[in-house]
């Protein structure tokens, strides 16, 4: 209905109020003084990636000088790893998974491109600069026989430099590259990388140029945060302005108070001043003398002088309080507790301490399974089994077999670095208790420890056959004793050994 005025009217006959007129339903989506612009960026995932390199620099400067900053990461390194990240494969076959297995021991040492490490070592290094520079990429290697391992695979991991994120551009055969990635019907195709890093200079090195790897020989670990995400951001990005700030104002604290206690006090006179020149004289005067105090004496000062000691204003009762909320919140930043962001255990309970290691374990493990065994050890394992079926490594699996379902020798579950107890007894009786009752096996209680069950109950059987041959009963074999020490079946014991005696 329009009034003859030319208003638009609803159908009660009121004038129709135009939907952008009308305030947001939301307050946080208002645009008014309180708040004005702020975050109305509608970017995509991959708009801000002209500043993740500046990040990154930032990142790395806060590691190598502010303690905080890398004793955060450490932290998470230590914790998202640990010692290892290790395979077991879920195979039926008992002989093909027991070689595997062997095969994985005997060449993991050497899975490292520049030698320096095993492929644990990898994981750790690939973690920290995902947690420092938000991506790390790994380059896989098909090595010559002559090079004589076991099986002939190696990883090389290259930082995030290597991939210019302003290289975008159309490649040879017509596809878009991105931030020095080559994308083919949507998926990633090639990687153009630097030969060598770009922020190195060597007299030796020759022009730097980029060259393609295939997608499939790479291997691009980070979290992503958005859908469609194509690079990764350092995980300091938040909190690393305030890193920065905190650490200026706790270098000026310890400079003021450095400089406060140069000055012991100082000397006063009622006589009048006669020179007045500021500047610096040839010579100093002779009437200028200083006074030493020392323990125990007692200083002449001549008539009309006193002395006025220094009083330096201290930083304030609410320093350490500022101090703790500020790391606090630089802790929550990053994803670790205040305690292990600091060190400081004080004030700290055991409910506490759990509550606050509980969430950090379950983002732990989902970092972990979704970020470093999805991204890293998943393809290069995949690519290690493929190496080492075609490369005769293994005896018990021919080629054929493995062609003709190779997804059967692909089943590989990555056991985590056990975290240690926070209260050893509640929680090994915990676990006990969760066997018992059947909510979990003893496997999967020593995978979480990072164990194999195959290999820990094959250790037990030895060391239990051990000490039967040398007499020995210990009470951790419920078999042979209680837990009190009372040996188990004492009847049957006696009739064997008087068999024996006969």
């Amino acid at each position: 209905m329009i009034h003859p005025a030319g208003t638009i009217l609803d159908h009660h006959g009121q004038p129709l109020v135009h939907s952008e007129s009308l305030p947001p339903h939301f307050e946080g989506a208002s645009v008014a003084a309180r708040i004005g612009n702020w975050g109305m960026s509608s970017a995509g995932p991959n708009g801000s990636a002209t500043s993740i390199a500046s990040l990154r620099n930032r990142a790395r400067e806060s590691e190598r000088n502010n303690p905080t900053a890398k004793g955060g990461i450490d932290s998470f390194v230590a914790n998202l790893v640990g010692t290892d990240i290790s395979p077991s494969w879920n195979l039926d076959n008992k002989e093909q998974k027991d070689e595997l297995e062997q095969l994985w021991d005997d060449s993991q040492s050497e899975a490292d491109y520049y030698g320096i490490s095993d492929f644990y070592g990898t994981q750790e290094l690939a973690a920290r600069a995902v947690v420092r520079d938000g991506e790390v990429l790994s380059r896989f290697h098909d090595v010559e026989p002559t090079a004589r391992l076991v099986v002939p695979l190696q990883t090389q991991l290259l930082e995030a430099d290597h991939l210019d994120l302003a290289y975008n551009d159309i490649s040879p055969e017509g596809n878009e590259i991105r931030f020095g990635i080559e994308w083919k019907h949507g998926r990633r195709y090639k990687y153009w990388l630097w030969n060598d890093h770009p922020g190195e200079s060597f007299l030796t090195r020759a022009n730097i140029f980029r060259q393609p790897v295939s997608a499939s020989d790479m291997t691009h670990v980070f979290r992503p945060l958005r859908p469609g995400q194509a690079r990764g951001v350092s995980w300091l990005a938040p909190i690393i302005v305030k890193l920065h700030d905190i650490d200026i104002y706790d270098d000026a604290e310890v400079v003021r108070k450095g400089a406060a206690a140069l000055w012991g006090g100082f000397i006063y006179s009622d006589a009048p001043v006669v020179n007045r020149n500021l500047s610096a004289p040839d010579k100093e005067p002779q009437t200028k003398r200083e006074i030493i105090l020392k323990p125990g004496t007692f200083p002449v000062l001549a008539n009309g002088q006193k002395i006025e000691f220094s009083k330096t204003a201290d930083v304030g009762n609410n320093y350490l309080d500022f101090m703790k909320n500020q790391f606090r919140m630089i802790a929550r930043g990053l994803g670790i507790t205040y305690e292990q962001l600091t060190g400081d255990l004080s004030g700290v309970t055991y409910t506490s301490l759990r509550a606050g290691l509980i969430e950090f374990r379950r983002l732990c493990e989902t970092i972990i399974l979704r970020t470093l065994v999805f991204q890293y050890c998943r393809p290069y394992i995949n690519r290690w089994i493929y190496t080492a079926v075609l490369n005769g490594a293994l005896e018990t699996i021919s080629v054929s077999e493995y062609l003709k379902k190779p997804r059967i020798f692909h089943r590989v579950n990555w056991n985590l670095d056990g975290w240690d107890f926070t209260d050893p007894v509640k929680d090994r009786v915990a676990e006990q208790m969760d066997i018992r009752n059947g909510i979990e096996t003893r496997g999967q209680k020593i995978a979480k420890r990072g164990g194999n069950i195959n290999r820990v109950d094959k250790q037990n059987t030895h060391e239990r056959e051990q000490a039967e041959a040398g007499g020995n009963r210990y009470d951790c074999y419920p078999a042979q004793t209680t837990k009190t020490g009372i040996l188990q079946n004492v009847e049957d014991q006696v009739i064997l050994d008087s068999v024996k005696n006969q």
